[in-house]
This record gives C-alpha cells, structure tokens and sequence, in this order.
C-alpha cells in the first residue's frame, strides 16, 4: 500500500483550491475526496473549482467540507466536472487566474489531470509565483514520471471485459474481431488490454505491425486449428485505424468485424486499485503542499509516492518498453 508523506513543521498554507481538467478518468473523484478530507483533517480550508480552469476564470470556486465529497468515491467522472481551456494558453490569462484564486484567499492550487492540465499548472506557478502541484488522472498512463495514472486500471478492466464477451461471438461464429480502444499517441491501454485479454496482435504506436504481420499471425493461428482471432487496436493519431486495417485484411481475403470501444473506457465505476491510488496521490498532493513544496506531480515509481518536477513531466514522452512489447508477440505465437 502506497505511503502517504509526513507533514513536518508548520504548514505552508492555510487554504488549498482543487480543480480536475482535461480529459475525465475514473478515480478522479476519489482524488478529489482524498484531496479535501486530508486537507481539512489537517486544519486546511479547500475550495472546489467547476469546469476545470474555464471555470476558474469564471469565478466558479466553492469552499468544500467532509460532507461535500461523501459518497463519491464510487463514482465515474468527476463531480467537479471538467473543461479543455483554450484561453489558459495566454499569458495574461493565467496571471488573472493567479489574481482570481488571491482575492478569494486561496493560497495553492491541485491540479487533477493529465499532461495539458500539468503545462497550465507549471506555467501559472512559474509566471506568478502560485504554488501548483499535479496529481495524475487519466487513463491513458502516458505522463511521464509515474509507473501509474488514475483511471488506467478501471479502463483496461472496462476494455478486456469487452474483449472477454466478444470472443464468445468471435468463437461461436469463427470470425476475426478488431478491438479499438482508446489511445491516440499512446499503446498502454491497448498493450494492457491485448495481454490481458489474450489477443492474437495487438496494434499499438510504438509497433510496428504491417497488415502483412497481422495476416501472418492470422495464418499461424488457423494452422493451429484456430478458428476465431482477437486484435486490439490503439486509436491511434488519425481517426478510422480500424477500419482501415480491416480494409487491408479483406483484400487479403480475411473479413473481420469492427468493434470500437470508445468513451464507453473513460467511464464506470473505478476499480479497487484506483480509488486506492486516487487516494494516496490526492492526500500526498496536499501533504507535499503543506509542507512548502509545488511546482510539481505527485506520482508513483516502483510502488513507493514521489514528487516529480513539473519540467520533467510536460511534453515529456512516455513510451511502452521494447520487452512488453516482445512479450506480446511471443505469447500471440
């Protein structure tokens, strides 16, 4: 079980604000809960922030109490709700943030989300001065700096449970099935996914699968006595992967079925292991806080809480190791 870090001294702040933004990931909710309850546990006045930091600009900031986030641990989403800001990029903009969060009294600010939420948040404390941390939420677990992100679990085990009734059609009618899940730049939840769910090819960013492979993958298995074939497709960058490679297997002679799994990932009830990493990361945030330290993520690296500097976390590429990747191709044999 992940470790909380120790508040040494005096506290650094006497009120913290909290927002979610980008994209929603199960557990942020649990984040958010761990967030308040430690904060005021520790004597801390917390606000909530709505819609992220377009609501922040708005003015949209509450004080939170024990009893505002009772009962949400086991929810999908956030009740905060979130927001993609497009005016946070200007300079000017963020420093009004600053002002904003200032004359409501808030003297830092927690930031649940992913690598576009984390850049705001660096560029905010490094322009004015306000301190920031991160916590990580979102279920594609690129962000540099973590082995973990809140929401990752929830949606591989949302994915493979997918996977797990469509091979039942797959077997029943001796057909090929195109799995995407989600994952534009990135093959964690399809890696994951495809290991987990057992799938003959796995189709990710960092592969270098060519319809040619797959189709030699699909040979072997019939050669085998299969009779039915799983791939998993990350989304990838362009819109229309799957349907794509199923375009190229039926020139080949193969005529799979499309299945695309899409936001049905992002929501649900979180998983045990999320709302436990929720809540570790949410209370270690304010812990970090506290005690006079920002500009920064709280994370996970070999199964121990760390602080991460912001500038070592945005923009930063998170790619999948070339063993998983092997190990994928040696048990699709």
């Amino acid at each position: 079980m992940l470790s909380v870090p120790h508040l040494n001294g005096e506290k650094k702040h006497k009120s913290i604000a909290v927002l979610t933004s980008g994209g929603d990931a199960p557990g942020m909710n649990a984040a958010l809960r761990a967030v308040v309850r430690y904060a005021i546990a520790h004597g801390c006045d917390v606000y909530g922030v709505l819609k992220g930091y377009s609501g922040l600009l708005e003015g949209q900031i509450h004080p939170l109490t024990a009893s505002s986030v009772a009962n949400i641990i086991q929810r999908g989403g956030t009740i905060l709700k979130t927001d993609r800001c497009e005016a946070f990029h200007k300079k000017s903009v963020r420093r009004e943030a600053a002002n904003i969060l200032r004359r409501k009294g808030i003297e830092a600010l927690v930031v649940i989300g992913g690598d576009g939420s984390f850049t705001g948040a660096y560029y905010l404390e490094k322009e004015t001065g306000f301190p920031t941390i991160g916590v990580p939420g979102t279920i594609d677990n690129d962000i540099a700096g973590t082995d973990d992100t809140i929401g990752f679990d929830t949606a591989v085990n949302t994915a493979i449970d997918a996977i797990d009734r469509i091979r039942d059609t797959a077997s029943s009618h001796d057909r090929i099935f195109l799995v995407e899940v989600m994952g534009r730049s990135s093959g964690f939840i399809a890696m994951n996914t495809g290991i987990g769910g057992g799938a003959e090819t796995i189709i990710v960013p960092e592969g270098n699968e060519t319809i040619t492979s797959i189709c030699k993958t699909i040979e072997r298995g019939i050669r085998r006595g299969k009779t039915s074939s799983i791939i998993v497709v990350a989304e990838g960058p362009k819109p229309g992967l799957s349907n794509r490679v199923a375009t190229g297997l039926q020139k080949r002679g193969y005529y799979p079925k499309v299945c695309i799994l899409g936001h049905t990932q992002r929501g649900g009830q979180p998983t045990a292991h999320d709302r436990m990493l929720a809540s570790a990361l949410g209370a270690s945030a304010v812990a970090y806080l506290l005690g006079g330290q920002s500009h920064a993520m709280v994370g996970v690296k070999k199964n121990e809480v760390v602080l991460v500097p912001f500038k070592n976390v945005i923009g930063v590429k998170k790619n999948l190791s070339k063993d998983v990747i092997g190990l994928a191709q040696v048990l699709a044999t």
